[in-house]
């Protein structure tokens, strides 16, 4: 069974869905961060667009505006609903496990690295 994972349209990304969750509720950014014990600039930057917040401050962001965070993973059928490149897949499966291991490490390494440069160009 294939399960895959699509990206949240920039309006349903996290920040966003805080920041329309809060609204919804009728609550400023200081009441927000009263009920989550924090600051309004820390509430203002977690519904920031580009926001990235980790799954457990979303949940207690959107519980505290008085909603509830549901997640749904559903199995999609393997050519339909997703951007899967099938050329790409069948060159990974031809390589052994031991290549498989390495491309993986090396994939690793390269997206830790443009995380970590991204991070410092804040």
């Amino acid at each position: 069974m294939l399960y895959c994972m699509n990206a949240m349209p920039k309006d349903a990304a996290g920040g966003p869905l805080i920041r329309r969750t809060r609204q919804g509720a009728g609550l400023t950014q200081q009441q927000l961060a009263r009920r989550m014990g924090t600051t309004q600039t820390a509430i203002a930057r977690l519904e920031r667009h580009d926001a990235n917040p980790r799954l457990s401050t979303l949940r207690r962001a959107i519980e505290a505006s008085g909603a509830r965070l549901a997640l749904d993973a559903k199995p999609l059928p393997a050519t339909e609903g997703h951007d899967l490149d099938l050329d790409q897949l069948r060159e990974h499966l031809r390589r052994s496990p031991t290549e498989r291991a390495v491309a993986h490490d090396r994939a690793y390494a390269e997206t830790r690295a443009m995380v970590l440069a991204a991070g410092r160009n804040r």
